[in-house]
């Protein structure tokens, strides 16, 4: 059969319109049905609980970044009386790496992705030799940077 019969078959087909079961069939169709029964417990309205995660998960999201930002505030900031008396004389930045390693990963759709990850570890030391006050601050930091495959 070539296409242009099968064409002419499916249009015959579509034009044809079905023919009716018989009615003994229906008959042993509707006697095999099961009967309903009646209930009477309703189904309960969809409500949702008050610790539904649609709306929970970026309620805590907006929460850690608060919080966050409240913690930074308070951990870098100074009182003024502090502030205005503390004149450093010495200030030292250092910048330590910890650890470097990469990692592959695979996309969705099945590409791997390289990263480049390294740990480092923040310090600054400021002082003031006049009043004899030294503040030596220390904070971990991660840096991940995505790397493409070389194909050779």
């Amino acid at each position: 059969m070539n296409e242009l019969d099968e064409q002419q078959w499916e249009a015959e087909l579509r034009r044809l319109a079905p023919a009716r079961p018989p009615e003994e069939f229906m008959a042993r169709l509707r006697a095999a049905r099961p009967e309903r029964v009646k209930t009477a417990w309703r189904p309960l309205p969809a409500v949702r609980p008050w610790w539904d995660w649609r709306w929970l998960a970026p309620a805590m999201g907006l929460a850690v970044v608060v919080t966050g930002v409240i913690l930074g505030l308070a951990k870098f900031s100074t009182p003024r009386a502090a502030a205005a008396g503390l004149k450093p004389d010495d200030v030292q930045v250092n910048e330590e790496l910890v650890s470097s390693y990469e990692v592959v990963a695979q996309l969705p759709g099945g590409e791997p992705v390289r990263f480049r990850c390294r740990q480092l570890r923040d310090q600054m030391v400021v002082r003031d030799t006049v009043r004899g006050v030294e503040i030596e601050t220390s904070s971990p930091r991660v840096e991940v940077t995505p790397v493409r495959f070389e194909t050779y």
